[in-house]
C-alpha cells in the first residue's frame, strides 16, 4: 500500500494512487484507534474527489465506533471552529488546498483543534493504516451539523461593526470555498463585494487557487482597478490563507499584514504577546515593541507556532506566508479573520491600505521569499553562515540561519518538503541596500 501521501503535518497525495477510498476509510478507522475520539467533525473542500473521500473516511470512523458530525463543503478553518466550538474530540478536513487538481489530502486535529502531526499521532495513524481492522461492537452514527450561523457570529466578533464604513472590496475565491462564507457574511457588513471566480468549482477553470503564483494575481488586480475598490482579497482553495491587494492593485507581502494585525490587537490589548516567524522580523518587532507588546520568535510552520502560542498565551501569531493564528480561534489559522480586521483598520483610520503599508515598506524594505532548488542545501547553509558570520551582530538558528548586521539581515532555511533553500532579506530604510545584498547572496548561493 502506497502511504507516501502521509507528510510531516498532514496527508497530501495524488488521487487515486496515493489517496483513494480504501485508504480514506482505513485512515478513519486508524484515527479512532490512535486517538480514542468518539465525536468527530468532518468537512471537505470543493475538489471533485472530496465528497467520495469524505464518505469513505466517515465510513471508517463510524465502523470504528465514532459518531461523525458532517459539516459539508467549506474550508479548513470551519473544521477547526466546529471542533473547538462544539467541544468535539477531533476533526478531519478533506482538502489539498492549493495542490494540483488531481491531488487531495486531509488535515487532522484533536481536542481543542490541536494539530495532529508526525510527532503526536500522525505517524501512528500511518503505521496502523495497512493493518487488519475489526468493526466496533457498537458502530457510530453520522449526522449533518449546520455551523454557519455560529461561525459567522464568531468571525464578526473580531471587529467593531459600528466602526466599519461602506467600501468596495474585491473578493477572489479562486473557485474555492471562500465564496460560500462571503455570501453568508455580506448581509451583516456595509461592504459592496466585487466577486471574482466566486462559485465553488473543483475543475478549477481559472487555475488552481494559489494567489502566491504571480499569474494568478492578475484577475484580482484588474478587478480592483476597474471597480475603484478599496482593496482586494484572494484566497487559496480551503481559504486558511488570505492575500491582500491595495487600492492600486498592488499585491502586498504577507509580512506587512502581520504588522498591521499585531498593531490592531495591541490597541485593545496592550502588553499582549505576538508570535512571528524568523524569516522577516524587524517590522513586526518594531510595531509590537512600540505598541507595548512582547514579540516572540517561533520556528516557521503551523505546528510550531500553534504550540508556542499556547505556551505563551499569545493573542496572535503571523507568518509571512499569509497564515494568521488567533488565540480566540483555538490558536488556529483563519483566512477570514485577517481581512475583516484590515477592513476595520481602513475604516477606523480613514487611510487607504496603500498608505498604511507604504510607511512600513519604506522603514523595512524586504525581498520577499526567493527559492533556489539545490542538490545539497545543507552545504549551502553551512558555507553562507561561515562566510557571513564574522561581522554579524546577531546569529540564530531557530529556523535555518538568521544573520543580522546593524542595517540589514537575512534568513536562509531549507524547505521541509522539497530540495530547496529559501532566502529572505530586509534592511532598515534602505531599499537599494536590500536589493544589492539580495543579489549578492543569490550569486553566492548559485556558485556553491
Amino acid at each position: 500500500m502506497d502511504l507516501s501521501a502521509f507528510k510531516a503535518y498532514d496527508i497530501r497525495g495524488r488521487v487515486p494512487d496515493q489517496l483513494n477510498v480504501d485508504i480514506a476509510e482505513r485512515i478513519g478507522r486508524a484515527y479512532v484507534e490512535v486517538t480514542g475520539a468518539k465525536k468527530i467533525i468532518v468537512g471537505y473542500d470543493i475538489r471533485l474527489s472530496s465528497p467520495e473521500l469524505a464518505d469513505a473516511l466517515c465510513k471508517g470512523l463510524m465502523a470504528a465506533g465514532a459518531d461523525v458530525y458532517d459539516i459539508g463543503m467549506g474550508g479548513t478553518e470551519q473544521v477547526y471552529f466546529a471542533t473547538f466550538h462544539y467541544k468535539m474530540d477531533g476533526g478531519i478536513m478533506v482538502t489539498a488546498s492549493h495542490n494540483p487538481q488531481d491531488y487531495n489530502g486531509m488535515k487532522l486535529v484533536g481536542k481543542d483543534s490541536r494539530p495532529i502531526s508526525s510527532d503526536n499521532g500522525l505517524l501512528e495513524i500511518k503505521n496502523r493504516v495497512p493493518g487488519e481492522f475489526e468493526d466496533a461492537e457498537l458502530k457510530g452514527s453520522r449526522q449533518k451539523l449546520d455551523t454557519i450561523a455560529d461561525y459567522r457570529q464568531h468571525l464578526l466578533g473580531y471587529v467593531d461593526s459600528a466602526a466599519l464604513k461602506p467600501m468596495k472590496i474585491v473578493v477572489n475565491a479562486g473557485n474555492g470555498g471562500a465564496g460560500l462564507v462571503i455570501d453568508q457574511l455580506e448581509y451583516s457588513l456595509p461592504f459592496e463585494f466585487i466577486k471574482v471566480h466566486h462559485a465553488p468549482d473543483g475543475t478549477f477553470p481559472f487555475g488552481v487557487p494559489n494567489p502566491l503564483l504571480p499569474e494568478n494575481r492578475e484577475s484580482t488586480r484588474q478587478a480592483v482597478l476597474e471597480n475603484d475598490a478599496a482593496m482586494g482579497i484572494a484566497w487559496d482553495g480551503d481559504f486558511d490563507r488570505c492575500f491582500f491587494f491595495d487600492e492600486t492593485g498592488r499585491f502586498i507581502e504577507g509580512y506587512y499584514i502581520v504588522g498591521l494585525l499585531a498593531e490592531q490587537f495591541l490597541l485593545n490589548l496592550p502588553g499582549a504577546k505576538i508570535i512571528h516567524d524568523p524569516r522577516l522580523t524587524w517590522n513586526t518587532i518594531d510595531i509590537v515593541s512600540k505598541g507595548g507588546g512582547k514579540p516572540i520568535q517561533s520556528k516557521t510552520g503551523h505546528a510550531f507556532i500553534k504550540q508556542i502560542m499556547r505556551d505563551e498565551d499569545a493573542v496572535y501569531g503571523g507568518e509571512m506566508s499569509a497564515h494568521h493564528y488567533f488565540r480566540d480561534f483555538a490558536y488556529c489559522d483563519s483566512g477570514m479573520i485577517p481581512w475583516l480586521m484590515v477592513a476595520e483598520m481602513v475604516s477606523r483610520t480613514g487611510k487607504s491600505l496603500s498608505s498604511l503599508i507604504d510607511e512600513r515598506m519604506g522603514l523595512y524594505p524586504a525581498s520577499g521569499e526567493i527559492n533556489r532548488r539545490l542538490t545539497d542545501a545543507g552545504k549551502v547553509l553551512a558555507t553562507i553562515e561561515a562566510e557571513y558570520a564574522e561581522k554579524a551582530v546577531a546569529i540564530n538558528h531557530i529556523d535555518g540561519v538568521s544573520i543580522e548586521y546593524p542595517d540589514w539581515r537575512f534568513n536562509l532555511r531549507m524547505s521541509n518538503t522539497e530540495p530547496l533553500v529559501r532566502l529572505n532579506v530586509e534592511a532598515r530604510g534602505d531599499e537599494a541596500l536590500m536589493r544589492s545584498k539580495t543579489e549578492e547572496l543569490l550569486k553566492r548561493i548559485d556558485s556553491i
